[in-house]
């Protein structure tokens, strides 16, 4: 499918993740933004609100469950291992804030990326970023190119 337009929307209170062409929504997702509520502190581990674009995309071609450190693939996660540490799975995008009270985000490293705790999209639980099922995350990622923009609010 080739999106004219694709946009990105994260509403923190629906735990849910829409993709635009334009004004019509083309894919809903539940997903899972931070546990420790909202914020734009660096170290906060807080997801930040506002306008931000799609900076970079890691992760092209990676199988399902890849683990990301820094970017790079180090290894698989399969069900069954480590379930609490905050695994960075499948797929990256990086995201850019593009306003002053979010400017910080691509330094923090906030992210889209799949999870190792698939169980608990749908409610608030990562670290700071947005969290996606594996699948879902490697669906997005193909419709969507570097410089997309995306929404997040409350």
């Amino acid at each position: 499918m080739n999106l004219a337009s694709p946009r990105l929307e994260v509403s923190i209170g629906t735990q849910r993740l829409r993709l635009y062409d334009g004004m019509k929504l083309v894919r809903e997702w539940p997903c899972s933004t931070s546990k420790f509520g909202i914020g734009f502190t660096e170290g906060s581990n807080k997801t930040p609100l506002g306008r931000f674009v799609v900076k970079e995309k890691h992760g092209d071609g990676a199988e399902s469950g890849t683990i990301f450190k820094s970017r790079q693939p180090v290894g698989r996660w399969v069900p069954g291992m480590d379930t609490k540490s905050d695994f960075v799975l499948t797929r990256i995008l990086w995201l850019h804030g593009t306003e002053p009270r979010n400017a910080n985000t691509y330094q923090r490293y906030i992210y889209i990326h799949g999870t190792n705790d698939e169980n608990a999209i749908g409610r608030p639980a990562s670290h700071g970023c947005v969290r996606l099922r594996n699948q879902e995350m490697i669906e997005l990622f193909d419709l969507v190119p570097a410089g997309t923009e995306v929404w997040i609010e409350e």
